[in-house]
């Protein structure tokens, strides 16, 4: 569409005899005013005339070219209607050259990392980091096709009191036993044990700060015991990683650097930002930024999150010199992140301004929220399994005699689909509730919809054949669908860059559901098979580049675009 803005702001630079930008133009509600507006109520001042006026008189001096077609007043808007026979070629022919590509941003110089998801390794992973693996896998996946260098980083956190209540059950009830399933989940059954038996037992809240104590202090056996169930909640984690399609470039371990924290802390207490309490805590005063006196070092020496998070954004920018560092964490750390980033500040990090914190909200089930400590949480690979049961139901009702490994292959991706896409359609600050069978259904706001509405133009494609020979005359692309799903084709561009832009791979879902729509709407109403060759090939043509599209963009979302539904 870049072409087309050009020639709109060319034309309005002439008649008003003055610069504008295209980020003045908008896009009308109601398509049938315009593809484009231009407001007019910021020239009332210099102009001296009301908004309308000046709208009426700018459509009489506006010279029209090849890719404008119409302009017409309507109230204080100028509107623009672009030659959608001009759009159509362009869009078609670029699709078809570029395939894969299409879309794609020409590399940059830009660094962006993205944390995700941090896990904990007392316990497998659940519903909440499912939403942060799949909005962090979209984010790598937009912000590499818009050109950007994409790093995802990992903090493993590993040490603590709650890492010790895992290791603590194990050492009194686990009687040396090795893993009997999953690891991450035999690891996470003991986590439960604590807390089922801490009514009973509950010496063992002071049993677990000596363990933590012995820990730091090196004590072997008690390193011992963390390093082997660290190793079998990592290798858990590793299995489930790759299931959703998690690559990581490279895990930050918090049992590796959280001394080195205090070391920044110490600095900063030295030149004034920091100070001491009573009780011998150092803290920060935030009380202007209405942040309050927040505690970043003990007055024992230990250290807190936000300790760690200083040293760790330190390493990371030295690693990687990133131009943008994200945190994908739920949103009720909001507040810890607005401490983060003015204490970044205070220090002086040259990063402070590129760093954004990715809220998300709760993930629900219907019967409420999840509990960890209580055993009841909605572990990640429970889901993916329940789904992929699910999904192969559903195919072997459409299709009895698929083979055995294919349908082991087509309900992972419809599953996967699923769950991914019914996570990503939502703003990821808003809250919601995951409905397992909904996120499954062939028709709706689903991922399993958008992969039918793929495989459905593979089967139309297998049936027409190619038009290998034939050249394709988009003159003969001359409806309003032909327009409306041209316009559609060529917004992907646009819907990718708001996902970077703005951090929601919903703007990108919402595209997906609505290029479908027009999809259907377009195959409903222009049959495909024609005796007339050359209508039948640009057709094809047409229908193929929606193929692609959709490819493209369920590709960026982690979900595999299927032939076979």
């Amino acid at each position: 569409m870049d072409k087309f803005k050009k020639s709109i702001l060319i034309s309005l630079n002439k008649a008003l005899d003055q610069e504008t930008d295209e980020s003045i133009l908008e896009v009308p509600p109601d398509s049938s005013l315009g593809d484009y507006a231009f407001p007019c109520f910021f020239l009332a001042k210099d102009f001296k005339k009301a908004p309308n006026l000046i709208a009426s008189e700018l459509v009489g001096k506006i010279e029209k070219d090849e890719n404008i077609k119409e302009v017409k007043s309507v109230g204080p808007y100028v509107n623009f209607f672009i030659n959608k026979g001009t759009l159509t070629k362009d869009i078609v022919d670029e699709i078809m050259k570029k395939g894969a590509s299409f879309g794609k941003r020409k590399q940059n110089k830009k660094t962006v990392v993205i944390e995700s998801p941090g896990p904990n390794t007392n316990k497998p992973l659940h519903l909440g980091h499912i939403r942060n693996m799949v909005l962090g896998n979209a984010l790598i996946n937009a912000f590499s096709f818009s050109g950007n260098r994409s790093v995802r980083v990992d903090i493993i956190n590993d040490r603590g009191v709650h890492i010790c209540k895992s290791m603590l059950a194990y050492d009194r009830w686990g009687k040396g036993k090795k893993p009997d399933k999953k690891t991450d989940h035999f690891v996470g059954d003991f986590y439960v044990l604590y807390n089922q038996k801490l009514k009973e037992h509950p010496e063992m809240e002071e049993e677990i700060r000596d363990m933590l104590k012995k820990w730091e202090e090196g004590d072997e056996k008690t390193k011992t015991l963390w390093k082997k169930m660290s190793r079998w909640a990592l290798d858990g984690f590793s299995e489930t990683y790759k299931r959703f399609g998690v690559v990581m470039d490279k895990p930050y371990r918090e049992s590796d650097h959280y001394m080195k924290g205090k070391d920044i802390v110490y600095e900063g207490l030295k030149k004034g930002l920091f100070y001491k309490d009573e009780e011998g805590n150092i803290r920060v005063d935030l009380e202007k930024e209405k942040l309050g006196k927040k505690v970043i070092l003990r007055s024992d020496g230990t250290s807190v999150y936000i300790t760690q998070d200083m040293v760790l954004a330190d390493l990371r920018y030295k690693d990687y010199n990133m131009d943008k560092l994200i945190y994908v964490v739920g949103n009720e750390q909001i507040y810890h992140f607005r401490v983060l980033f003015r204490l970044f500040e205070l220090l002086g990090f040259s990063y402070a301004k590129d760093c954004y914190h990715l809220a998300y909200g709760m993930v629900n089930l219907p019967e409420g929220k999840m509990k960890s400590r209580e055993g009841t949480v909605v572990d990640a690979d429970n889901l993916a399994e329940e789904m992929k049961d699910i999904a192969g139901e559903e195919i072997l009702k459409r299709d009895p005699q698929i083979t055995k490994e294919e349908l082991e292959s087509r309900a992972e991706s419809i599953a996967m689909a699923a769950i991914k896409f019914h996570i990503l359609k939502y703003d990821p600050m808003k809250d919601f509730t995951y409905d397992p069978k909904g996120s499954i259904s062939f028709e709706g706001e689903t991922g399993p919809y958008l992969q039918y509405t793929h495989a459905r133009i593979a089967s139309i494609l297998s049936k027409c054949g190619r038009c290998v020979d034939e050249k394709i005359n988009f003159d003969l692309l001359d409806t309003r669908e032909d327009e409306e799903l041209s316009k559609k084709l060529a917004d992907f561009a646009t819907a990718v860059e708001k996902t970077t832009e703005e951090y929601k791979p919903s703007y990108l879902c919402r595209y997906l559901l609505e290029l479908a729509q027009e999809f259907n709407n377009y195959y409903h109403k222009n049959k495909v098979l024609q005796d007339d060759k050359g209508l039948e090939c640009a057709r094809i043509a047409m229908i193929s580049c929606v193929k692609t599209v959709l490819k493209n963009g369920l590709g960026l979302l982690g979900i595999d675009a299927i032939e076979r539904m």
